[in-house]
Order: C-alpha cells, then structure tokens, then sequence
C-alpha cells in the first residue's frame, strides 16, 4: 500500500469517528495501520474508535498512551486519551492527561478549552474520605452553594500561574 492510500484510510477513519461510526472507523485505521504502525495519529484515533465502539478499554488505552509515547507534542494525542478515560468513566484519570499535556503543548488552547468543559474539581471537602462518599458529596453541594461567585476558577489561577 502506498502513503497516498494510507492517507486514504486514515481519513475515511476520521470521518467515519467524526459521523458517529467508530465500527466502520475501526476498519479503516486498522488498515492505515498495518502499514505504518509507526505513525501516532493512527494508534492514537485506532484507540478513540476501539473504546467507542467496543468499550475495550485496555487496548484503546494503549494504543493512545503508545502514540503519546511516539509524539509527546500533538495536543490531538492528549485529547484522545482523555476521551478514552472520559468514556471509561476515569475523569481524574482525564484530567491527569489533560493537565500533563499542557506542559508538553505549550498550552494549547485545545486542552484548555477541553479542561474547562471537562471542568476542574476541586479537592473533597473531608480529605480522609473518598471524594463520592456520602458526607464529602453533601459538604461539597454546599461549598458550592455558598462559594463567592467572584472568586477565579482553578483554571484562571493556572493561567496567571504559568504568566
């Protein structure tokens, strides 16, 4: 197969993620990929589709974390991996990778914008318990409540932070 027809597959992949078929995408990067499995964008989409399409969620987990480990730069990388572990139901686990990304992608906006819809989560309110048990859960409903609405997010001081 020749880089155009790779090229080729690859994008059928992407539109087919991008439609809602990630079966149909699934066939497609694997065929990009058994002939070039050196490149990171087709590990790293090959992953997305897996754990849309069939909740595998160890090996899509490594096909992004392999092409990560290929192209630490590409903020679509971490974006990916943060999907998977978003869908896996790791929202820590996303947020780890979003904010690690940032570091190597000179904070792209991308990420930000993914962080902020993901959205930053504080610290539990009783620091000894499990962030979902019942007691952190209801401080937390009311640490909300009656927070101060002028306050900067988290998000805004990491920004002045890195200024």
């Amino acid at each position: 197969m020749n880089q155009i027809d790779l090229v080729s597959e690859f994008k059928k992949g992407l539109t087919a993620l991008r439609n809602g078929q990630p079966h149909s995408a699934i066939a497609h990067l694997r065929q990009a990929l058994t002939n070039d499995k050196n490149n990171p964008f087709c590990l790293s989409y090959y992953g997305l589709a897996l754990a849309r399409a069939k909740h595998n969620w160890a090996m899509a987990e490594a096909s992004c974390l392999a092409a990560l480990r290929m192209k630490r730069n590409q903020p679509y990388l971490y974006l990916n991996l943060a999907e998977v572990y978003r869908r896996a139901g790791e929202v820590e686990d996303a947020l780890s990778t979003l904010y690690n990304g940032l570091q190597f992608t000179q904070w792209d906006p991308l990420l930000v914008r993914a962080l902020e819809e993901l959205g930053i989560r504080r610290s539990p309110v009783l620091t000894f318990l499990d962030r979902k048990n019942f007691l952190n859960r209801q401080l937390g409903r009311l640490r909300h409540r009656f927070e101060d609405q002028g306050k900067v997010s988290a998000l805004e001081k990491l920004r002045t932070a890195r200024s």
